[in-house]
């Protein structure tokens, strides 16, 4: 479930930075999710320790 808000964080951020008729639109999305999660994952682990 909580996928799902940050891929949708991701469209929201890459459609700053891409036009959406673009054709590289979708690599830019997955590369922009994948940042994203490797962020909420170097968060959880932070504030773990």
């Amino acid at each position: 479930m909580w996928i799902r808000f940050i891929l949708a964080a991701a469209g929201a951020v890459t459609t700053l930075l891409v036009a959406q008729d673009a054709p590289n639109f979708a690599v830019v999305q997955g590369i922009v999710a994948i940042a994203l999660i490797a962020a909420v994952i170097f968060v959880i682990a932070a504030l773990r320790r």
